[in-house]
């Protein structure tokens, strides 16, 4: 679930090649996912077991040292369009790798960050993506045990995309009658009833009891839409 929260992120071209260095459970899962999203994967793992249990699943999997610059380079990983660090419990493994791909001018390099200091340093020494997933899984399933939210996506800027239950003010309403954007601050985005397919919204849109709402906005007003209060 981590791994695919952190994949959700990305935003790779098809076919682009990808360099996951660290094969523990959570650099597999993302390196797995990326496979199956049609990228070439080259998996990098200073042990041996990961790398031998990877080699027929993903597109090169190798043995090596990965803060060293020099192995890096004869490895080809400077021809790489994305590089993701996936070492979480090695300090300075991860941040001599980030320096050994920025040595490469890799110009896309992502961290898995346990701590705030963690992704700090790494972005004054040269990753451009920094993401804290289970700090954001933490967060999500926050949203979540709640019930009032079926799922959950936060950006950086407290923008959200939720699936929600359609609210009571909502039900037997255009979504121009109801007044969804004027009086809750949120985006009505598309509309699932239960054995229709999902349509797209517009202004005339109903809604009906049951149905669920794809809706787009700032976290905070999302919940109150979630929980049928107006903003404040």
């Amino acid at each position: 679930m981590l791994a695919k929260l952190f994949t959700e992120q990305f935003a790779f071209s098809k076919g682009d090649s990808v360099v996951v260095i660290g094969l523990g459970r959570f650099g597999s899962a993302v390196a797995q996912s990326l496979m199956r999203l049609d990228h070439d994967v080259m998996g990098i793992d200073r042990d041996s077991e990961p790398v031998q249990y990877w080699a027929d699943l993903l597109t090169h999997a190798v043995q090596a040292d990965s803060t060293n610059v020099n192995v890096m380079r004869q490895l080809g990983v400077a021809d790489f369009s994305h590089a993701i660090v996936g070492i979480g419990t090695d300090l300075a493994a991860s941040l001599m790798t980030i320096m050994a791909l920025t040595e490469l001018g890799i110009k896309d390099i992502w961290v898995k960050a346990m701590t705030t200091e963690h992704g700090q340093i790494a972005q004054r020494i040269g990753a451009h993506h920094v993401v804290y997933p289970e700090a954001d899984m933490g967060e999500r399933v926050a949203h979540l045990i709640t019930g009032r939210l079926m799922d959950f996506i936060e950006f950086d800027d407290g923008f959200a995309i939720a699936k929600i239950h359609a609210p009571a003010p909502t039900h037997n309403h255009a979504l121009s009658e109801s007044g969804v954007r004027e009086k809750f601050g949120v985006t009505v985005v598309g509309v699932k009833r239960a054995h229709e397919d999902f349509q797209h919204a517009t202004p005339s849109t109903r809604v009906l009891p049951g149905d669920m709402l794809i809706v787009s906005g700032p976290t905070s007003k999302i919940e109150l839409l979630a929980g049928g209060k107006k903003k404040q």
